[in-house]
């Protein structure tokens, strides 16, 4: 029976603000092509519905969150065919990186590969006790190539990233944690946490918080001189779109403020 987009990705409103996108294509999430059109079903689905704070993430499979390309698929295709496969993949990724909304991967299980390259594509990452984290593909005589090898270094580090990619080996919950890689750990279940990480984020203002997300990438593709030139263009839109004056406004009135 041919897998369909809908079924292998289904999404719901957990609350006014926060979408949950449930990632269910057993036996490990593998990144075929329903996987990756169900991922595009989602954010066409949040953008339609307009009121998208923050995304949450997440598997329906036990010990898995996404275990990367879809092997199967790989080996009956050409170079030219793989090429186009790594298009989708980074496709969803960028789509992701890019979404008008903050994104949170939860990770309780394993995440390897285009897995982890879909998590790192996330604003954030909530890691459970299960999670471990890996790029393993110079196992398989290639390299990661849905973004891999540019977020990677951005969150750990040159030296971490190397270690990580070249040995091929799997990081656990805890050392994630502690290099950068995840931004929250729990003792508990990981979608549970990013649920609660959701919640804290839906009173700033959403406009702002994306140009924070802005900013930081900036300084890592920028510099500083012109880094600091973007983060007071930032600060000029958020004044001209009238966040920064509702904002700013409200605090004087002692009021919540009603940002957009």
């Amino acid at each position: 029976m041919a897998e369909l987009a809908q079924d292998v990705v289904t999404w719901k409103a957990v609350e006014p603000g926060v979408v949950a996108v449930t990632m269910r294509r057993p036996p490990a999430n593998a990144l075929g092509i329903p996987l990756l059109e169900g991922m595009h079903r989602a954010m066409d689905a949040a953008e339609k519905a307009g009121d998208v704070k923050v995304m949450v993430l997440e598997s329906a499979l036990t010990g898995f969150f996404a275990a990367g390309a879809d092997i199967k698929h790989l080996s009956t295709i050409d170079a030219a065919s793989f090429t186009a496969y790594g298009d989708k993949m980074r496709e969803v990724n960028d789509r992701l990186a890019a979404a008008p909304w903050i994104s949170i991967a939860a990770v309780d299980g394993v995440a390897l590969g285009g897995g982890l390259e879909l998590a790192m594509a996330c604003t954030l990452r909530v890691a459970g006790p299960g999670g471990k984290f890996g790029l393993p593909e110079v196992k398989l005589g290639l390299i990661p190539g849905a973004g891999g090898t540019q977020r990677l270094p951005r969150l750990v580090g040159k030296g971490r990233a190397l270690d990580i990619m070249l040995t091929a080996r799997q990081v656990a919950a805890d050392e994630a944690y502690r290099i950068g890689l995840v931004d929250r750990l729990t003792d508990g279940d990981a979608t549970a946490a990013a649920l609660a990480f959701a919640r804290e984020l839906l009173g700033p203002s959403l406009p702002a918080q994306l140009a924070v997300v802005r900013t930081v990438d900036a300084a890592f593709d920028l510099p500083l001189g012109q880094g600091t030139r973007y983060e007071v263009e930032q600060i000029q839109a958020l004044f001209e779109d009238g966040e920064a004056a509702e904002g700013i406004s409200a605090f004087v009135g002692k009021r919540k403020p009603r940002f957009r």
